[in-house]
């Protein structure tokens, strides 16, 4: 079991299963959603995710037709993102993770649209876009 929270520990979550394949996000909705270069996201069965704590805390903003990303209205600590149309997917913000996990990307994704200033200094695979 994999435990999570929000930067003012409003919300807590598991999740009963394990992380599925994780990805560096450059797109720029990434990059403002997170204040950062990119977003380490890793895939989680929704069934298998569940919020222990705060959930009336949890807001949503969907951020591209179909496409709604998931956070903390106190401290705006992204969670995950969801997509009606995959049910049975989130993309988990890992860095939410309390859990200690080892876990190595397997690509960097949206790469096409990174920012100017972000350099890759590592040999994970690179993909202009979703591969």
């Amino acid at each position: 079991m994999l435990k999570g929270s929000c930067l003012c520990n409003s919300i807590q979550y598991e999740i009963h299963g394990e992380l599925g394949p994780t990805m560096m996000c450059h797109c720029s909705k990434c990059r403002k959603a997170n204040g950062s270069a990119f977003a380490v996201n890793s895939a989680v069965k929704t069934e298998e995710f569940h919020f222990v704590k705060g959930k009336e805390f949890v807001s949503q903003f969907e951020s591209t037709p179909g496409v709604f990303r998931t956070f903390c209205k106190c401290c705006g600590t992204p969670l995950f993102s969801r997509r009606p149309s995959q049910p049975e997917l989130l993309r988990l913000r890992i860095g939410s993770l309390d859990t200690p996990v080892n876990v190595k990307p397997l690509a960097h994704i949206f790469v096409g649209s990174k920012a100017i200033w972000d350099e890759i200094h590592d040999d994970i695979p690179q993909y202009d876009e979703r591969p």
